[in-house]
């Protein structure tokens, strides 16, 4: 009778098919999560024009997804702690997905907020749950990549939006970019066949034999004997409280990390919200100004995969601070107007520090917590980070109405990329005394 513990093996063993198919899957979920996001964005300068709405007014209209999302955050990501993350993802998928729908039928701006709003609680709660998803059945060699590759669905979620935006809303409007979403809906029941349950959750719920399938299918060559039991050496211990994650020399961490979330999510749907509008204001045509949230979202995929991968060489907080200080200054030359081709080049790199740092971020959270606490972990840091999400659009709306000149806004754009860079570098050094004080223990 053995006692086998599941991270170890998975650990030390190759990713394979099983954990492949479970990125896939993950990342088709966020594919249709950062559609959702993103279609605001796209559909936002015809609705001012449509309904006439003023700049602030516009912004409080795109931050009712972004309250949806904290309190989808803050509920469904410790709830799938409890109930388990399948259930999680499945409940915020047909919240986000109908609600999208229901978004294209809306008449009145009031009846568009309590949809975006219902959306955003479905969106809220989907990336903890699928972040942590993943980085359970990624080995930690490998965990900031796959989880980045797998976040990386979200900013092709963007690009969709802003590619569907250029062909559907100058000749049929914006309310088809909503019905869009009945396509998804399709894919639930597959999604649902194939997504595996949280193996830490089965063994924390005595579903042996559950988890023993599934980690047979992770390990074909691994074989079980009658009496094996598989075990979570994390799994032990301590509670889904949000005290949790400030015990354990947690605390200054996990606080740099909410200020990070904050300013990052802030700039995410600041840009996301508002650059088409302000780009078309400044004299980029329609079309030029919907490439550039493609771009943005490129950039964001392109940031997500080589920061995955430079944080798994490198360590995560280096990688993080270098690409907050790159967004700082990347969004500032935005407001120069240059040229179309600088432009989409400094959009780009804006999309690569602050869309991809915002899915290193959830890839840093993941890392310093431990199994039972860690969709807490991310539920409440996401949560925090919705905050920022909210006064993101808001604030842009309330910058664009004093019409300041493009320079002034985008320099002003940039100060949350900056406060960021010195909060992840107050981490950094708080994450290698922690470590520093925990090798010592261990002598």
């Amino acid at each position: 009778m053995r006692k086998i513990d599941v991270i170890e093996a998975i650990d030390n063993n190759p990713f394979g098919p099983f954990q492949w198919a479970v990125v896939a899957l993950c990342a088709l979920l966020l594919i249709v999560d950062g559609y959702d996001v993103f279609v605001a964005g796209t559909v936002l300068p015809t609705l001012i024009a449509e309904w006439g709405l003023s700049k602030p007014q516009a912004g409080v209209l795109q931050a009712w997804a972004l309250f949806g999302m904290m309190f989808g955050a803050l509920v469904l990501g410790p709830l799938a702690d409890r109930i388990g993350r399948k259930k999680g993802i499945a409940i915020s998928f047909l919240l986000f997905t109908i609600a999208t729908l229901a978004t294209g039928f809306a008449t009145s701006p009031d009846q568009f907020k309590i949809f975006r709003f219902i959306a955003g609680l479905g969106c809220g709660g989907l990336m903890p749950n699928a972040v942590a998803l993943m980085n359970e059945y990624a080995p930690k060699r490998l965990r900031g990549t796959m989880v980045a590759l797998m976040f990386s669905g979200y900013s092709v979620g963007g690009m969709v939006a802003a590619g569907l935006g250029i062909g559907l809303i100058p000749h049929h409007g914006w309310k088809p970019m909503f019905f869009v979403a009945a396509v998804p809906l399709l894919l639930l029941p597959f999604i649902l066949w194939k997504l595996p349950e949280s193996l830490g959750f089965l063994i924390r719920q005595g579903e042996q034999q559950k988890a023993q399938a599934i980690y047979a299918r992770i390990l074909p060559s691994a074989k079980l004997e009658s009496g094996d039991t598989l075990v979570f050496t994390e799994s032990k211990g301590t509670s889904a409280s949000i005290l949790e994650l400030f015990r354990h020399q947690r605390a200054l961490r996990t606080l740099m990390l909410w200020i990070a979330f904050f300013c990052c999510l802030l700039l995410v749907y600041l840009l996301s919200s508002w650059l088409p509008k302000v780009l078309q204001e400044a004299g980029y045509a329609e079309k030029a100004s919907l490439l550039s949230l493609f771009s943005l979202n490129f950039g964001g995929m392109a940031g997500a995969v080589a920061g995955g991968w430079l944080g798994d060489r490198f360590g995560l907080p280096k990688v993080v601070i270098g690409f907050f200080a790159a967004a700082a200054a990347s969004i500032a030359l935005i407001g120069s107007n240059p040229p179309a081709g600088l432009l989409f080049l400094m959009v780009f790199i804006a999309g690569a520090c602050t869309i991809g740092t915002q899915i290193l971020l959830y890839a840093s959270v993941a890392q310093l917590y431990n199994l039972s606490i860690r969709s807490t972990g991310l539920g409440w840091a996401s949560g925090v980070g919705r905050i920022g999400a909210i006064v993101g659009p808001t604030l842009g709306g309330m910058l664009l109405a004093r019409e300041f000149p493009l320079q002034q806004n985008f320099l002003i754009f940039a100060i949350p990329a900056l406060v960021s860079t010195i909060a992840m570098l107050v981490f950094a050094v708080a994450n290698a005394r922690s470590a520093e004080t925990g090798q010592l223990a261990a002598i």
